[in-house]
């Protein structure tokens, strides 16, 4: 996951077409599909550039459009690993089945807001779609 983000945290740093700085926006997320090892890790293009964004020149970074959906979200602080995120997904995986709401159970997302430097008060997501 780090080597994805470091790859987009590039691309807002100026390696782009226009090579232009852009600003780094929450919540950084991350597509984590059942059985797979390969993580799709996102930035959110701030409002203004999303209508003309700058192109990666790493072709292993692309622009991708996302339509709204609906989702559900569980919620939780602290320094989040792979596994802390994994632990709530399946939380609010057992909590949704329970409740018989229909969710895509073969992928969820992570999504972090806080900057490694911020120690207290973190906050962190995990994401199912909802059917």
């Amino acid at each position: 996951m780090r080597q994805g983000f470091w790859k987009l945290f590039h691309y807002i740093q100026g390696k782009n077409e226009k090579e232009m700085k852009i600003d780094m926006t929450v919540p950084v997320t991350c597509l984590v599909k059942s059985g797979c090892t390969d993580f799709k890790i996102s930035f959110f293009v701030p409002f203004e550039h999303q209508d003309c964004p700058p192109q990666p020149t790493d072709s292993n970074v692309f622009i991708e459009e996302r339509k709204a959906a609906a989702l559900f979200v569980r919620s939780f602080g602290g320094f989040a690993s792979p596994e802390k995120y994994a632990e709530e997904a399946d939380a609010l995986a057992r909590t949704l089945r329970n409740r018989g709401q229909p969710f895509h159970e073969d992928f969820f997302y992570t999504a972090g807001y806080d900057s490694p430097f911020k120690l207290f008060n973190r906050h962190n997501e995990v994401w199912y779609f909802k059917k």
